[in-house]
């Protein structure tokens, strides 16, 4: 694919509609949530979050300058909030980046059977923020996948062969809601020794529908065990389970209870549902049931994506999908009377196409869907897995195997990639644009300072005719009353 020259377009962050729609209620929302909880208000690593976002691509913030001596041209670059929760850029950038660790360390090349497992809402408000139970959850979901792959094989008689699977938690729905579910991206197959210092790949046949069911049918029966050990599963306990999370924040909880049930939890309209467009009300929720699926008491599998072993264009496509953010600029839409139009990527079984919030509803949804620090999103097992067998073979670890001085991917330089990736790296191989290219010359730009001090901002942005400072965070508007409404 020809790579095209970046134009030359500062990034405008400050007027996108999610800077506006954090910026103006970020503090009454604040104050709300303050009142409600007894003064405890938000998680301590919520507010960051949204401030950080708001500094996000501001170039009154600091910035890097670009220059190609042979050109004349300048190019200044932002900092990023390098944010984990909202911030549509950075999260593209994580995504980029995880899913091109991703393909480059897949060797040997083998045929990928993506799935999918999607979760009862008795339990995702819980998975939402107990990541014990999350993880408890997923190695039982994994066990089941890993099982699945390994099975065509032993029934051929090979009892050593490890499947592989990297699975992906997804947090958020289309339609920006809490909607904890996973998807598995598993090898199609298992891994064996093979020559000397070497594997052999044994290729799994296509499942057959009937066979789906069954996986399901297990996975639910030790996810039982699992839930019942932690009294979270109906008939465990005679009681209601503690619910610790409730207790230590209780606001939060309430916001992402509400999310969950596409409810909202703040404002006028506390308990009515979030306004839908496009459904039409009685619609049935029925829709046809495609191969390789199954449902189960809340629960659905399904396994119907694959990936052929040399198509590594199309397997980085479905890892950036899997990974994608919870948020797109494209999507996200402010209405004359200032209510945020929410766009899903594809519409829902009763039609339903967009949702409509009042700016405070859309804050405190994303409140709700901002991740705790230090929790990870992508989790490996098998064959992939940290202290895996064929971990020191290459199989999922992105390293040179020892002694192979050809192994590994290599860029256009004929360099292996950096363990960490700079985003004008990943800008050729994610949307074939040249960002280092000069638009007058064709040559190259270099970096020429990092510009951090304010005062030496404000004079290079004075300079060149540019907003000095971004705006402060202000009062929410007036919102009229909708009490009444029945969402």
């Amino acid at each position: 694919m020809a790579l095209q020259r970046a134009v030359s377009r500062p990034r405008d962050a400050k007027h996108t509609v999610l800077h506006t729609v954090i910026r103006e209620p970020l503090e009454p929302l604040l104050q709300t949530v303050s009142d409600q909880g007894d003064g405890g208000g938000l998680p301590r690593f919520v507010e960051p979050e949204f401030r950080d976002v708001l500094r996000c691509g501001v170039l009154a913030e600091g910035f890097t300058r670009l220059r190609c001596a042979e050109g004349a041209f300048e190019r200044r670059v932002p900092f990023s909030c390098q944010g984990r929760g909202v911030c549509p850029s950075c999260g593209g950038r994580r995504m980029a980046e995880r899913a091109a660790s991703l393909v480059d360390a897949g060797r040997p090349h083998v045929p990928i059977r993506q799935g999918g497992l999607t979760l009862p809402y008795r339990l995702r408000d819980r998975l939402a923020w107990d990541h014990a139970v999350g993880r408890a959850v997923l190695g039982v979901s994994a066990r089941g996948r890993l099982a699945f792959s390994a099975g065509p094989a032993r029934a051929r008689g090979l009892r050593a062969g490890q499947p592989g699977t990297v699975t992906a938690i997804q947090r958020v729905a289309s339609g920006v809601t809490v909607t904890v579910h996973v998807h598995p991206l598993g090898l199609d197959g298992s891994f064996s020794a093979g020559p000397p210092d070497g594997l052999t790949v044994h290729p799994a046949s296509p499942p057959r529908d009937e066979e789906v069911a069954p996986v399901l049918a297990t996975i639910r029966r030790r996810m039982r065990r699992v839930l019942g050990r932690r009294t979270l599963e109906p008939g465990a306990a005679d009681t209601e389970p503690a619910d610790p999370f409730a207790e230590a924040s209780p606001v939060r909880a309430g916001l992402v209870g509400a999310s969950v049930q596409g409810r909202v939890a703040l404002g006028p309209r506390t308990g009515a549902r979030v306004r839908r467009l496009g459904h039409e009300p009685g619609t049935a929720d029925v829709g046809s049931r495609g191969p390789r699926q199954a449902p189960l008491d809340g629960f659905e599998l399904h396994v119907t994506v694959w990936v052929p072993p040399n198509d590594r264009a199309r397997l980085e496509q479905r890892c950036r999908s899997l990974l994608r953010p919870p948020l797109a600029q494209d999507r996200l839409h402010l209405r004359t009377d200032g209510r945020v139009l929410v766009t899903r990527k594809a519409a829902w079984r009763d039609g339903t196409t967009q949702g409509l919030f009042e700016p405070l509803e859309f804050l405190e949804t994303l409140a709700a869907l901002t991740p705790r620090p230090a929790i990870h999103v992508l989790r490996s097992h098998g064959a992939r897995a940290p202290h895996a067998r064929w971990r020191s073979q290459g199989v999922g670890s992105g390293r040179t195997v020892a002694g192979d001085s050809d192994a590994g991917p290599r860029n256009a330089g004929g360099q292996r990639p950096p363990r960490s990736w700079a985003w004008a790296a990943l800008m050729p191989r994610a949307l074939a644009l040249d960002v280092v290219a000069c638009p007058r010359c064709g040559g190259r730009l270099r970096l020429i300072a990092t510009v951090q001090h304010p005062g030496v901002v404000r004079a290079i942005l004075a300079h060149r005719g540019l907003a000095p400072a971004p705006d402060p965070p202000g009062p929410a508007p007036p919102q009229p009353d909708h009490a009444a409404a029945t969402g």
